[in-house]
């Protein structure tokens, strides 16, 4: 259905991630090395790239130029089947969706639109995931 684009993980909260080809995703924590995992709602990241038809003209050349700050970019997956409740399959992980943005919206860099179009999760399943790995929705 749909493709991981690319995998993000940074050792610290706040600040750009690095871009890796394959990651280990581990059950009821997040990514392997990512600052984000831990035993709450908010373990993974995952931005649609469809999602950057909402960034207004005068904000997309600020959004494009950001670094990454989600842990998954993904292509191919309407937005509206990327809701609250469902559970996506990147490569073999699986991620239930648990809220779309964040309580706060950030208004510079590419966190403008993952703090309104990111979707944020738990793991129910943990795996390797590798770019260029299927998107299906469970």
């Amino acid at each position: 259905m749909g493709k991981v684009l690319s995998i993000n993980v940074s050792a610290e909260k706040g600040i750009e991630k690095t871009s890796v080809e394959e990651i280990e995703v581990v059950e009821g924590w997040g990514l392997k090395g990512d600052a984000h995992g831990g035993d709450w709602d908010r373990q993974v990241s995952i931005f649609p790239v469809e999602a950057l038809s909402k960034v207004p003209d005068n904000k997309m050349a600020e959004v494009l130029n950001g670094g990454y700050t989600e842990n998954f970019t993904i292509s191919g997956v309407p937005l509206e089947q990327l809701a609250v409740g469902r559970t996506v399959e990147l490569g073999e992980a699986r991620v239930k969706i648990l809220h779309v943005g964040k309580e706060e919206f950030k208004e510079h860099g590419r966190p403008y639109i993952v703090s309104r179009e990111g979707r944020f999760g738990r793991v129910v399943k943990g795996g390797k995931v590798k770019t260029g790995d299927e998107v299906r929705l469970i």
